[in-house]
């Protein structure tokens, strides 16, 4: 269970049987205690269609872990298909590529600002059902499905309320002989509301009301309850550029982690913090802001205006610098660098050790 959502997902083989398709789902934690939910569609069933599933999964997983916004992923893979499906060009095999014509939805959900950032390569839109259990499928752009290599793919943002539900499913789930997209997503969202005394029972009670007799095509349902990061798990401070601020962000970070009863990570905490902040003073421009925030891990964040990316190296004997890196990453579980449209953020993610 990831710190910032609770989910709960059910995949249901076309027929019922035990032939497994291309249908696939995936949660991926990101840094800043964020998560990424995934969908996606493959043409066909069997083994092929499973392995083509593998492999968008498993580059789906190498992107996010490079913290790619959603519109760019889905353009890194549709890139990656299209260029695959140009090198087997000259070998006809008699069906379509499972890989060619499939369809994804990533989305980045931020528990600090509460906002899911989504976008979808020929998948339907999700449904968001809100607390007072009203519910509808949410207003998102649509790129083609992926291999086609045509248009762009653009995001939306969405703000999910406190106690809001996510749902994000394949169009097996809709379409039936009997019913088309409208009437499946009137009943899905009718499904949705019912009472249920856990996100796995809810999934249960869909599938039982959606699909009670085996389904032509494959269905996969995410369902995924976000959180909000209150002011108990987060600080965050705004730095005027000028050196002599390094020592107040480090007496800062200190008194946030005495306050959360944290304060044996304070050594720590303050030796990144310093690092990072000095780093953003020397090389970067303003404005330069330090954000704390406190889940699973201590996540340390320092955000300034510039997209130069820093790079690990090792200093030599008589380098005055070049350390600062290096330390960070040798006192920290993990540590990165994500791009905004303002500028980058460098993290890092201590371990905690709650009593």
């Amino acid at each position: 269970m990831h710190p910032a959502v609770e989910t709960a997902a059910r995949y249901l083989p076309a027929g019922g049987g035990a032939q497994a398709g291309g249908d696939w789902f995936d949660v991926v934690p990101l840094p800043g205690a964020r998560v990424g939910l995934v969908v996606g569609d493959v043409v066909g069933h069997g083994i092929n269609a499973s392995a083509t599933m593998g492999r968008l999964r498993t580059a789906v997983r190498t992107l996010a872990d490079i913290d790619l916004p959603p519109e760019e992923l889905l353009t890194h893979l549709d890139d990656i298909i299209t260029h695959t499906a140009g090198e087997h060009g000259g070998e006809p095999t008699g069906e379509i590529p499972g890989d060619i014509g499939a369809t994804c939805l990533y989305a980045v959900y931020d528990p600090v600002s509460g906002t899911c950032s989504l976008a979808r390569a020929g998948h339907p839109a999700p449904v968001l059902i809100h607390p007072d259990g009203t519910s509808g499928v949410i207003d998102m752009p649509c790129g083609p499905p992926l291999g086609l290599g045509s248009l762009p793919f653009e995001a939306a943002d969405v703000i999910v309320p406190e106690g809001g539900l996510l749902a994000l499913f394949t169009d097996g789930l809709l379409t039936t002989r009997d019913r088309d997209v409208d009437e499946g997503c009137s009943d899905l969202c009718s499904a949705l509301a019912l009472p249920a005394t856990s996100l796995d029972a809810l999934c249960d009670t869909v599938l039982d009301t959606l699909c009670p007799e085996p389904h032509a095509d494959d269905v996969t349902l995410l369902l995924a309850r976000p959180c909000v990061f209150g002011e108990d798990r987060l600080a965050s401070w705004d730095l005027p550029s000028n050196p002599a601020v390094v020592a107040d962000a480090r007496r800062l970070a200190a008194e946030q982690l005495a306050l959360w009863g944290l304060a044996e990570a304070a050594f720590v905490t303050q030796l990144v913090v310093s690092e990072l902040v000095t780093n953003a003073m020397r090389h970067a421009g303003g404005p330069i802001r330090l954000r704390l925030i406190k889940g699973e891990t201590l996540i340390c964040e320092v955000s300034d205006g510039s997209s130069v990316s820093p790079y690990l190296r090792r200093a030599r004997v008589f380098d005055e610098g070049g350390r600062g890196l290096f330390m960070v990453a040798q006192f920290t579980k993990r540590w990165g660098t994500r791009y905004t449209r303002t500028g980058k953020t460098i993290w890092g993610e201590q371990v905690l050790h709650m009593p």
